[in-house]
């Protein structure tokens, strides 16, 4: 995580508009996003021109940041080279809005990306296709439903003359607001044929509601690319030392004349931000808007709990958030489901642990399945070998603790050291 510069200590004797802004337009680089934006520049790099890249995770974690970062990113790289042709465009953001009914709206969608596109006569675009329509019977622009085909067509030669590495589409989901599963299949059918049309990567951010429709059919599967954006999680240690490093950051940018130590209540607020940092910012940007108004010398405890979220609000993002990044654990019953259907046969369960990289036959697997009280037995006989080893080697062992062995066990561990004896004897 790169270290950036502290504000300038000037910076105090501004406006309390012009500190909060220092603060709201700071993003810090943190480990999670900067993986996240190492794997989608590598999949708008490397993936073919009309795949679909769906970045999904929960709600508060810092997507459209990325967004931002990646959008910049596609720019700077589209100028460094030669004279870019005028018409180019180097990538193409637009925000889905959620539908005001139950359907979604394309012909609106496609007149927003027309917008983005700086495309002149969005109200006066006609396709002169005698096959489909004819310049006569063109009804007039935008009242008719009908015309969102011809919108969509625009759409298409736009992307194909402007030529943009990617298309960028914030809060995604809302393109597949619907409730039939059939009418999801319909919605992706119109993204696809714009991505395959106009020959562009379409780049889906969004919540784990995406995760619906990435399956909804097999070519889509084979053309699409996930891309996990998680949360922090406390049960990691890397992750808890970044989330203190990430508070640390957050509290020397804050423009006060006494920086505040967030890291001392660090606990507080992960569990009020579930770990996601976008969620904190929001927050910390809330408290410090208040610190700077009252005016107060540095960020305190109490400027932080007047504007966390409640704890029905978390247990609300927890639940939605664990149920997404389960959609991302592959068990091992999914895997032998797979493998079934591919004609393998069952593979036997043993305890040794397979070589990396290698395969055992099944022709060379013989024998029945161990059981349980074997499996332990077995485990325990290496652990008590060990323990009779690390013995005859000199080191010391805690003999008050008591200790129950089988009579087979304790047979290994005198042989073990009779021949550890009698070698020393040799």
């Amino acid at each position: 995580m790169s270290t950036p510069m502290a504000p300038d200590s000037s910076l105090l004797a501004q406006p309390p508009s012009v500190r909060l802004r220092h603060f709201k337009d700071f993003a810090v680089a943190h480990t999670m996003l900067v993986e996240a934006k190492d794997r989608l520049l590598e999949a708008i790099t490397e993936s073919a021109p009309n795949s679909l890249i769906i970045v999904s995770g929960p709600m508060g974690v810092g997507k459209t940041t990325l967004l931002a970062k990646i959008r910049q990113l596609l720019s700077i790289s589209a100028l460094a080279g030669e004279t870019p042709d005028p018409a180019w465009l180097p990538v193409v953001t637009v925000e889905a809005t959620p539908p005001e009914s139950n359907n979604f709206s394309w012909r609106s969608y496609f007149k927003r990306l027309l917008v983005e596109m700086k495309e002149p006569l969005v109200d006066c675009k006609r396709r002169l296709d005698p096959v489909d329509r004819t310049a006569q019977t063109m009804p007039t622009f935008p009242n008719d439903r009908g015309v969102t085909a011809d919108y969509h067509y625009a759409v298409e030669q736009a992307l194909r003359y402007r030529r943009p590495r990617a298309v960028l589409i914030d809060e995604a989901q809302h393109l597949f607001a619907l409730s039939s599963g059939r009418r999801l299949e319909g919605q992706l059918n119109v993204l696809k044929s714009l991505a395959n049309r106009s020959n562009t990567v379409h780049v889906l951010f969004g919540t784990y509601e995406l995760l619906r429709v990435r399956n909804l059919s097999g070519q889509l599967s084979r053309r699409s690319i996930d891309i996990h954006f998680p949360r922090y999680d406390v049960a990691k240690a890397s992750d808890c030392r970044t989330f203190a490093r990430i508070l640390q950051t957050f509290g020397e940018q804050m423009p006060l004349p006494e920086p505040p130590d967030l890291a001392i209540s660090w606990e507080y607020l992960y569990e009020r931000s579930i770990g996601c940092v976008g969620i904190l910012k929001d927050w910390l940007v809330r408290a410090l808007a208040t610190a700077i108004r009252q005016p107060a010398p540095t960020l305190t405890l109490k400027h932080l709990e007047k504007h966390a979220l409640s704890v029905s609000q978390c247990d609300r993002l927890i639940e939605e958030a664990a149920r997404g990044e389960s959609q991302f654990c592959e068990d091992a019953d999914a895997l032998e489901r797979l493998r079934l259907r591919l004609g393998f046969p069952a593979r036997i369960h043993s305890t040794e642990t397979p070589t990396a990289g290698r395969h055992r036959s099944p022709a060379t697997t013989t024998g029945t399945t161990l059981p349980e009280k074997r499996c332990r037995r077995r485990r325990s006989t290496r652990c008590l070998l060990s323990n009779a080893i690390a013995s005859n080697d000199g080191t010391r062992r805690n003999r008050s603790a008591p200790r129950r062995v089988c009579s087979t066990h304790s047979r290994l561990a005198g042989l073990v050291r009779h021949t550890s004896k009698a070698s020393a004897a040799t």
